[in-house]
């Protein structure tokens, strides 16, 4: 689905969407979620879809996605049984830390499966900032917030350009692995990137750690290279 632009959806994700009879899609327990809210003038089109709400709770403990997921799995099996074809919603890419990923391991050796690409995160955010992720013989690395600092540390350490996914509460500990390296200059953070609502800052303006906290669906870019890449 992309990262919540629904003008970044590709040609060929609109075109299955609106050719399946029945969508599914992950969701909290109130509410229709993001990847819904994605596609909701796409499916704003008048016809008759089965939708299937795979709803559970959005926090560490994984035992209320993984009932959902079943679930979910269960409920699609029994349409793709029945001959009905369904399309898997899926923030951002369907399997670069994506959902879709639970469903594809719970059912794809028993149906045929398409998979359509995504604008990732990365992507997008690169796109915001208007700076190359990687070019040339760039090391790269994309590591999640939640890995502990010393990782995060040894990420910066090793690559020119540096992805941290899902601040959310981790906020504290990355900026204060960045001070270490004296790398905040260097340090961009996108909240929410092509969304309503984006927000990008240069964390060279943020005065202490403690200042402001962010969101799930934001990440840090830290870029090492400089200038070099202009010659």
């Amino acid at each position: 689905m992309g990262p919540g632009d629904a003008e970044l959806l590709t040609l060929k994700a609109m075109r299955v969407l609106r050719a399946a009879p029945v969508v599914a899609y992950p969701a909290p327990l109130k509410g229709s979620g993001l990847a819904r809210q994605i596609v909701e003038s796409v499916l704003s089109d008048g016809l008759y879809r089965i939708e299937i709400a795979m709803r559970m709770r959005f926090n560490l403990d994984r035992t209320s996605a993984q009932t959902a997921y079943d679930r979910g799995a269960a409920a699609i099996a029994t349409h793709l049984a029945a001959g009905r074809d369904v399309a898997v919603l899926c923030e951002g890419d369907p399997l670069f830390f994506g959902s879709f990923a639970y469903i594809l391991a719970r059912l794809g050796d028993r149906f045929p499966v398409e998979i359509v690409p995504g604008v990732n995160s990365i992507a997008a955010c690169s796109a915001v900032l208007q700076q190359p992720f990687a070019l040339l013989n760039d090391r790269v690395v994309i590591i999640p917030a939640s890995r502990p600092a010393a990782e995060i540390e040894d990420a910066l350490v090793k690559a020119e350009s540096t992805a941290i996914l899902k601040v959310g509460r981790h906020w504290d500990k990355v900026v204060r692995v960045l001070d270490r390296l004296d790398l905040r200059r260097q340090a961009w953070h996108i909240e929410r990137a092509s969304q309503t609502g984006q927000q990008v800052r240069s964390l060279a303006t943020v005065e202490a750690t403690v200042e402001r906290s962010s969101t799930y669906f934001s990440m840090i870019l830290v870029y090492r290279r400089g200038e070099r890449w202009l010659r």
